[in-house]
């Protein structure tokens, strides 16, 4: 922020306008750019993909309040305004923001970079997921983890949804992405890379703490509603189980968290 920067007043400017239609999905895909709420997700992106970071607004409360998050915006070399309450409001669909919204680049990246840092790891793999708060929470689930990458197929939702977004808590910046690949070149992607493909299923025929997650692998997660494809968990090298005592079942997220930490603990074993 300097000196000459005028406090943004005016919810209705073409600036706030700007930044308030990365809501929608054909403007973020255009402009290459996503919306970042919330001070604790703004401060991910600027410490972990500085280069991304464009601009931050901040309310005169929440910049004297988040003294470190500005210095840090800066030194990524992003532009920071500060700005009204309603100036903010207006920039996000969020009935409670929370002072703090940041325009980023998108983040993801091709196939090949994303599975050439897997090695002796393990990646996650989202085929058809359409629900904004399970694929930021299987996000979330995949860096807290150590997933080496996240893998979204085509026709799943938008990773740069405001809602996925939110749900990562600034994951989204932690772990390489890839978005908008057909399913099956996903799936050939990570065979080829070396990885065996474990399908999560509740009716595998592999009880979770029978499988092997001792080398490289790949967890593959479907559609909430129907599930994976059976041409897909054909093409899987085992189709998984977790065990459960009472509920008839578990949501994508609990799901994939409870996968995820299998794996995460079979790496800490070997």
């Amino acid at each position: 922020m300097t000196a000459d920067q005028p406090l943004l007043s005016n919810p209705r400017s073409d600036r706030v306008r700007q930044v308030a239609a990365l809501g929608r999905r054909a403007v973020r895909a255009r402009r290459g750019q996503l919306l970042v709420e919330g001070p604790q997700a703004v401060r991910e992106l600027v410490e972990h993909a500085p280069g991304a970071a464009r601009e931050a607004y901040l309310t005169t409360e929440a910049a004297e309040r988040h003294g470190d998050l500005v210095a840090a915006a800066l030194a990524a070399g992003a532009r920071v305004r500060e700005c009204t309450p309603e100036v903010l409001a207006a920039m996000t669909d969020t009935e409670h923001p929370q002072g703090v919204v940041a325009v980023a680049d998108r983040v993801d990246v091709p196939l090949p970079q994303a599975l050439a840092g897997v090695g002796e790891g393990f990646v996650v793999l989202l085929a058809h997921v359409r629900d904004p708060g399970n694929a930021g929470t299987v996000l979330r689930g995949a860096a807290a983890f150590g997933a080496a990458a996240v893998l979204v197929s085509e026709s799943s939702v938008d990773v740069y949804n405001p809602k996925v977004v939110r749900s990562t808590a600034g994951s989204l910046f932690h772990l390489p992405v890839v978005t908008g690949v057909p399913v099956a070149e996903l799936l050939t992607g990570c065979r080829e890379a070396g990885l065996r493909l474990l399908a999560a299923d509740a009716g595998g025929t592999t009880p979770l703490p029978e499988a092997d997650l001792g080398g490289p692998h790949a967890w593959v997660l479907g559609n909430e509603a129907w599930g994976l494809d059976p041409q897909v968990r054909q093409a899987c090298d085992a189709a998984v189980a977790i065990p459960i005592v009472r509920a008839e079942s578990l949501n994508l997220a609990m799901a994939a968290t409870v996968c995820l930490h299998a794996s995460s603990a079979a790496r800490a074993r070997r």
